[in-house]
């Protein structure tokens, strides 16, 4: 199961009703947040584990289905872009392919959230190479690792 903890604004814009999750691997948790970027709302995912970013637009209020859809079809193209193989992937989202909606439970994943979404303004033609750029910063919670890198560790010991 992948639980998506919703920040209290992203909560009150999807309407959306949450149900606490406390067992869960951070791996399989990402905190989510709603922030403007180039004047256009963009929906943030960041990882608990390895604090990688997914960045999706085009979601309205209250289409939370399609949020959940939106965001499994850009975390599997992104893996794929990132040349991670296509086994692991298929594991991953396997295993997290039921979707909860929880609340946030780590300010320092929302501290790392903060950092990501510090940026109003940027040059990217699309959120692909926005993303690759922001999973190669380097992060205190992570050890100043690249999340990139932290999240195809984590991966390669969930196929062992």
């Amino acid at each position: 199961m992948i639980v998506l903890r919703f920040t209290q604004s992203l909560l009150k814009d999807m309407k959306s009703a949450q149900i606490q999750v406390d067992d869960i691997s951070p791996l399989f948790s990402w905190h989510v947040n709603i922030y403007k970027l180039n004047n256009k709302k963009h929906i943030l995912f960041v990882n608990d584990l390895s604090r990688l970013c997914l960045i999706i637009d085009g979601i309205r209020s209250s289409q939370l289905s399609l949020l959940k859809e939106k965001f499994l079809i850009t975390l599997e193209t992104y893996l794929q872009e990132e040349e991670i193989e296509k086994n692991m992937i298929d594991r991953y989202l396997k295993e997290g392919s039921e979707l909860s909606i929880s609340k946030t439970n780590s300010r320092s994943v929302l501290g790392t959230m903060k950092e990501i979404s510090i940026f109003e303004t940027d040059n990217f033609t699309d959120n692909m190479h926005r993303m690759k750029w922001l999973n190669r910063l380097i992060y205190k919670p992570i050890e100043y690792n690249e999340p990139i890198n932290v999240f195809k560790e984590a991966l390669k010991k969930l196929s062992n």
